[in-house]
């Protein structure tokens, strides 16, 4: 198999998995995909509980040492945007933020920090997502974004539309931060994933609809503090009616998770996953070619070394 097929296969597995238990689950291996080298760029693993996912994505790619170093201040920044449990999936999937600043705090963090300027009241977002109770488990700060005062200007240096924006204090004095969205549908950028994630770090979300979304999704990447990982959080996917969702009819379970330092290329992969639940071809999502143009990262999953992985 292929390099430009690897995605499309593990999508339709991840799909039997969870809506017809069928036997195209036997059609993944443990392989590798390569163009040369020992680095991997993407991990995409299929078919496990979150936590046990990002285990074996995190040592696929190195390691969470690679990423945090000891005595740094961490931010994991999930989407908390909505006041849905677990379930609905409007939300990132809170055992894998309780996994991920485990793994933090392994690696030598001296402080880790878990926040997002919700959408619905912060308390009830934080509460019943489940986040704010798996984080502090895991020893977290978990710090409100509700107020204007959290937020300080900073440059989006080659931005087309947005050059600047008032970004959350945490994201800008911390040492380094991990990008953690769910995948799920979204009725304006039509998918949300890592890049979009970032309107949960700013203060005037209202400029994005105003304006031109896609560009702008892509410009709030442009900003000088990157993420050093990203992981989409793909085992409940909300297919329809997102963001905020109705029901668990919305809501695939897809036991997956996708893992990379390359924003666009992760949510490249997330985007081709979630094509194979309900159709949504790469070009209605815009912002993906606007940061392949901006240079954020690479939509060419062919010149990558991916690791697939069925769990």
């Amino acid at each position: 198999m292929d390099r430009r097929d690897f995605l499309r296969t593990v999508a339709i597995t991840g799909a039997a998995m969870t809506i017809q238990h069928s036997e195209a689950m036997e059609i993944l291996t443990q392989s590798v995909s390569k163009l040369g080298g020992s680095k991997v760029d993407l991990v995409a693993v299929m078919g496990g509980e979150p936590e046990a996912m990002f285990r074996r994505a995190i040592a696929e790619m190195g390691g969470m040492k690679k990423f945090v170093k000891p005595g740094q201040k961490v931010v994991v920044k999930p989407n908390i945007g909505w006041d849905k449990v677990p379930e609905l999936a409007g939300n990132t999937n809170p055992k894998l933020v309780g996994e991920i600043v485990k793994q933090c705090f392994a690696a030598g963090a001296k402080e880790v920090t878990v926040f997002d300027h919700t959408c619905d009241d912060w308390q009830k977002c934080y509460k019943n997502s489940g986040i704010e109770a798996a984080a502090k488990a895991a020893g977290a700060k978990v710090m409100p974004a509700h107020l204007e005062s959290y937020y300080r200007t900073a440059p989006l240096p080659g931005g087309k539309i947005m050059k600047q924006a008032k970004i959350h204090e945490a994201i800008l004095n911390c040492d380094v931060w991990i990008n953690v969205p769910v995948l799920k549908n979204h009725g304006g950028a039509n998918l949300t994933m890592s890049m979009k994630n970032h309107m949960g770090i700013v203060w005037d979300r209202g400029f994005f609809h105003q304006n031109d979304l896609q560009q702008c999704i892509a410009d709030m990447c442009m900003l000088q503090k990157k993420a050093v990982l990203n992981v989409v959080d793909a085992y409940r996917v909300m297919k329809t009616n997102g963001p905020r969702g109705r029901s668990t009819s919305d809501v695939v379970l897809a036991k997956g998770l996708f893992m990379s330092q390359d924003i666009v290329a992760v949510d490249t992969a997330a985007a081709k996953f979630f094509n194979q639940i309900r159709e949504m071809p790469l070009d209605t999502v815009g912002h993906l070619a606007n940061g392949q143009a901006l240079k954020i990262g690479t939509m060419d999953l062919d010149k990558l070394n991916i690791k697939r992985i069925k769990m």
